[in-house]
């Protein structure tokens, strides 16, 4: 039986607006506009899925004035790409709209906080699935197939790409043209919740990244009214991306500013609908309104209720006043630290002093351990192996240094990320076309040692909770050896103690003085036990090589 299902659209200084779609053979319902700024219509409509769209005189000044232009419904949650119209699609179920018929399984398991998180940044397209045809898109549902490898490296954080609706069936995500739908080329919705579900079951947060400095040209928005949502022009002509949000445009007559309203909205509809357990804001230097972003961050801690949510910042350059006392975000992505280690471990450079900030982040002034999310690599830049093998640092020379990045990400102060394959040596530059990780060199014994390395530093990192903490302490340095040794601590007893050899050299014998405490230390690299006396201790460190105590 057929019952009444509103169709409203914002667009408060539109003059005319109806509603097109298939339960109208695509013919024009006329709308009518309220004192909110909304227009509206009601169509009875029996249970199943339509198609629709909105007729709108635009106010965007690249049209005529007043024209008549079929948009897609900005809030629209699935969109039909296929038809080459982007039609939106509404699914009614007993009388009500629904996205879809998903039920949660895995709502009441417990999740880590944000300073137990290791974060493991992934693209669905290009992580797994079809590895054998570029052609196939990763899904989902391969992502899924992955997770009991994820756990077994001690993943309990995943950071996806943007999953919004993008144009075409191949892209980063970072071109979204429909906030509220998902990218139809990775599975639908119902795919997507049970991805996100399937890592609750198995204590593994989901964090997603959020574009909200911008959209993609044609996004319904730009269509209506340009100007009332975003800025007339960009503000850093070579740091656009497309049309910019104007977070500063306050509608006087309705009393709302309309770049956060929409915002808002989205970011509620998606920690609601899909469950999310934060947000990377991507270009948070390009938002530059500090007064919006403690908004969101507000509206999206709000919304999330008890369970824990992670907001960080992409600044790049980072800024300690994003994550400080007044800073609205609760982490930013370190990108200091990603140039200055890598700079180390290819051998360009050795700055003791540039080392000692990026390793203790409260040096450049961050007050936590969950102010920064630290990382070799990430989607913007080439994995290590890469880095390394233009140098000529090939074979286990390269493997050698990418475990001496492992141990210095598991052991900094701040939370860690690992860009997908980083952990095993993915040797494929960044590209922006199809690339899939190379799973097949997991079966080679460098790979799968730099595997086994990385899922060892994990678990101590997630037992030793010297290493949650932002206690650190600098015991030895040695430029002319470029050596330089740290300890970690908490207040438990808990000990941690990292010593870095920068140099091609091989160090016999060499003495660690000043180490926190007398007794016997374990070498976890090596799994043998050391004693330390009132002068430190003596131990024989490879070229390029991290030696981690841990003390009995």
């Amino acid at each position: 039986m057929a019952k009444p299902i509103e169709f409203n659209f914002f667009a408060p200084h539109n003059k005319g607006a109806a509603l097109i779609g298939s339960f109208s053979d695509w013919q024009a319902i006329t709308m009518n506009k309220g004192d909110d700024g909304y227009f509206r219509t009601t169509v009875a409509l029996e249970d199943g899925t339509y198609e629709y769209k909105f007729r709108v005189q635009t106010k965007s000044w690249f049209f005529e004035q007043d024209q008549w232009v079929d948009v897609t419904d900005p809030y629209a949650t699935n969109i039909d790409e296929l038809s080459g119209q982007d039609n939106g699609v509404v699914r009614i179920k007993d009388g009500e709209r629904i996205v879809d018929t998903y039920v949660w399984q895995y709502d009441n398991e417990p999740l880590p906080p944000d300073h137990k998180l290791v974060i493991y940044e992934l693209h669905i397209g290009d992580f797994s699935g079809g590895e054998d045809d570029p052609h196939v898109r990763g899904k989902y549902q391969h992502v899924i197939e992955k997770l009991d490898y994820l756990c077994e490296l001690g993943i309990n954080a995943l950071e996806l790409l943007p999953v919004k609706e993008y144009p075409g069936d191949y892209s980063w995500g970072y071109n979204p043209r429909y906030f509220f739908a998902t990218e139809s080329s990775y599975g639908s919705t119902a795919d997507l919740k049970h991805l996100i579900d399937e890592c609750h079951h198995r204590g593994i947060r989901v964090i997603i990244d959020g574009i909200y400095n911008h959209s993609e040209a044609s996004s319904p928005l730009t269509q209506i009214d340009h100007d009332y949502w975003y800025h007339h022009q960009p503000r850093d002509p070579d740091n656009n991306w497309g049309p910019e949000f104007n977070y500063e445009h306050y509608d006087q007559e309705l009393e709302t500013y309309p770049a956060r309203r929409f915002i808002g909205d989205t970011v509620r509809f998606w920690i609601e609908e899909y469950h999310i357990d934060g947000i990377r804001y991507d270009a948070a230097r390009q938002i530059a309104n500090y007064d919006f972003m403690h908004w969101i961050v507000q509206e999206a801690k709000k919304t999330a209720g008890g369970k824990p949510f992670y907001n960080i910042a992409e600044h790049i350059p980072e800024t300690t006043s994003i994550t400080n006392v007044d800073g609205p975000m609760d982490g930013c992505w370190h990108d200091s630290f990603y140039h200055t280690i890598t700079a180390h471990i290819c051998g360009d450079t050795f700055d003791l002093e540039n080392l000692k900030d990026v390793i203790d982040c409260k040096r450049q002034g961050f007050l936590g351990a969950t102010n920064v999310i630290n990382y070799l690599t990430n989607h913007d830049h080439n994995h290590l192996m890469v880095e390394l093998g233009n140098r000529g640092i090939l074979d286990e020379a390269a493997f050698k240094r990418a475990k001496l990045g492992a141990a210095i990400l598991m052991t900094a102060v701040g939370v860690p990320l690992i860009w997908m394959g980083e952990e095993f040596g993915e040797y494929k530059p960044k590209q922006p076309d199809p690339s899939k990780i190379d799973w097949t060199v997991l079966g080679n014994d460098l790979n799968r040692g730099l595997f086994e390395y990385y899922k060892g530093l994990i678990h101590l990192r997630k037992n030793n909770h010297a290493l949650y903490t932002a206690n650190i302490d600098f015991i030895h340095e040695n430029p002319e050896a470029k050596v330089l040794a740290y300890s970690r601590w908490n207040e438990k007893g808990s000990r941690v103690v990292v010593v870095v050899n920068f140099s091609d050299n091989f160090l016999a014998g060499y003495h660690v003085p000043n180490f926190p405490c007398g007794g016997t230390w374990h070498e976890w690299t090596g799994n043998y036990d050391v004693e330390a006396g009132e002068d430190g201790i003596i131990i024989d460190i490879g070229d390029y090589e991290a030696k981690v105590l841990v003390w009995q």
